[in-house]
């Protein structure tokens, strides 16, 4: 091992023990299960926003988006970028204080699918269970993408075997969620934040100097047909301009809609302890996510014009994803101290997968362990045995997303994309309906998640690979049936309750007053 990579290493062995250190610390505060996965509702301003968008933006910041944006250039990587930013800032907006709320009134649910059976009166907790399924169907494969990038990190810049880095980045990330819950994952992903903030900036300006400075890397870009055009994408095929039309950039903005469903994101407000912060959180949140993916794109330009004047290897297919990792390390050359800052830049890669990849277990072992096996079941824990259950169920559902991540050559951005997708039909509209609309019901709900999430699935292997008019992100035409079926179901079938209506108006004022 040389001394760069042994800087490197050494500064990543701190960080990632750093993250553990505050696991073990969250675990002798967690006293119950709501602790575990929702950390007593008493998350500051600060701490919700960046935990929330750190959770957000996960191992596609630094690796799938720079991957797109050097491969294609600006503009698929832009309008998806803009689609998330519009969507950050409206989620926001309208949801965080409202979910935070109703879901306390909802007798204070600390799980989505708590929030979906308390919401609608669900006696029988089916919906519950459907969602608590949508969430373990999607989030294991969403966390298997956090490990094939850890995978993908250490096996690119060490060369050592991709399933043992793999391995281990997932031991450690599931050694601290299990141990502290919500709680160490919020402080972490605060953490992991601003590490990510410092790898985006530091890579960006080393990478400018290095392809010859800030006109040099426009030149090289402007060199190659449609590299920055945001109606036109750069064909590596045939080194030529392809169309990127008004029905793609529609569908690729659908990205946004997505917000409205991510569970992790959702947990996040209503956590907060005061709502009468969250405009404060939206604030930081907004101009973070605006600067983090702007510079993210960037990258992906300045790496094209590193590899173009030779600094940088040209990059193919998936492995334009370790883009950052072949800057760090051509960064770690420059002297002891230039290689600990490489560590740092790497520690940010990694800081991104964990932060999401952490909130996901949560969210999938409350599933398992919360939903399904208390809820649905009726299976009686004591608050000791549950937390146990819960700590397991991270446990077992890292395993099957490990399993999943076994192929090195998997796209980080296509998992993603795929996962984001199937939350946000099967979940967005119901929450939007949950939230907004009197009017709705358990089985127009029901039958929306349902619709939303099958759709998903249809739509991405039997309908898109037809092409054409067709060839558009499922998010989108999945998302418009789901909130179709929520409303033409709610409408055929009994009104609710009055109690339910009648709690629905009680938080309608309670946000009026709560300003």
């Amino acid at each position: 091992m040389t001394t760069a990579e042994l800087c490197i290493m050494i500064a990543i062995t701190i960080y990632l023990a750093a993250m553990v250190a505050i696991g073990i610390y969250w675990s002798k505060k967690n006293e119950n299960v709501g602790d575990f996965y929702l950390g007593g509702r008493k998350l500051g301003p600060f701490v919700t926003a960046m935990s929330a968008e750190a959770s957000d933006m996960s191992s596609w910041l630094l690796m799938g988006l720079p991957g797109v944006a050097y491969l294609s250039g600006i503009a698929d990587a832009t309008w998806t970028a803009i689609g998330l930013a519009v969507g950050t800032y409206i989620n926001w907006l309208i949801v965080a204080k409202r979910i935070r709320i109703y879901s306390h009134v909802a007798d204070n649910s600390i799980t989505l699918p708590d929030f979906f059976s308390r919401r609608y009166r669900d006696d029988k907790n089916i919906l519950m269970s459907i969602a608590a399924v949508v969430i373990i169907i999607f989030f294991i494969p969403y966390t298997a993408s956090g490990f094939a990038a850890c995978g993908k990190l250490f096996s690119s810049l060490f060369g050592v075997n991709y399933h043992a880095a793999m391995i281990i980045s997932a031991i450690v990330i599931v050694a601290y969620t299990a141990t502290g819950g919500f709680s160490a994952a919020s402080t972490t992903d605060l953490i992991q934040s601003m590490v990510m903030t410092v790898a985006l900036f530091v890579v960006v300006f080393f990478g400018i100097h290095v392809a010859g400075g800030l006109d040099s890397v426009m030149e090289n870009a402007r060199a190659l047909p449609g590299y920055l055009s945001m109606t036109e994408v750069y064909s590596v095929a045939d080194h030529s301009a392809a169309p990127y039309g008004p029905l793609t950039i529609f569908s690729t903005l659908a990205w946004g809609l997505g917000y409205f469903g991510m569970p992790h994101i959702l947990l996040r407000f209503m956590a907060i302890e005061d709502e009468r912060k969250l405009s404060l959180s939206r604030r930081i949140a907004t101009i973070w996510v605006v600067i983090s993916m702007t510079v993210a794109v960037f990258i992906g330009i300045v790496g094209y014009s590193m590899s173009k004047v030779g600094a940088l290897p040209i990059l193919e297919g998936s492995a334009s994803e370790t883009i950052i990792v072949q800057i760090s390390g051509l960064l770690s050359q420059s002297g002891v101290s230039m290689a600990f800052l490489a560590g740092i830049i790497l520690a940010g890669i990694l800081a991104a997968t964990m932060s999401t990849a952490d909130s996901q277990l949560l969210a999938a072992s409350s599933s398992v362990s919360h939903n399904l096996l208390q809820s649905f079941l009726g299976i009686k824990m004591s608050e000791k045995k549950a937390m146990t259950v819960a700590r397991c169920s991270v446990i077992i559902i890292s395993m099957i997303a490990a399993f999943i991540a076994r192929d090195p050559n998997s796209s980080v951005f296509g998992i993603v994309s795929f996962a984001w997708a199937g939350f946000g039909a099967a979940f967005g509209p119901v929450v939007l309906a949950a939230l907004f609309w009197k009017r709705s019901n358990r089985q127009g709900v029901l039958a929306g998640m349902i619709v939303g999430g099958a759709t998903v699935f249809i739509w991405k292997y039997l309908v898109r690979p037809m092409g054409g008019v067709w060839n558009i992100y499922e998010l989108l035409p999945a998302f418009i049936l789901s909130l179709t079926t929520i409303i033409v179901v709610s409408l055929l079938t009994q009104a609710p309750d009055k109690e339910i209506t009648d709690e629905f108006d009680h938080v309608k004022e309670l946000c009026k007053g709560r300003r």
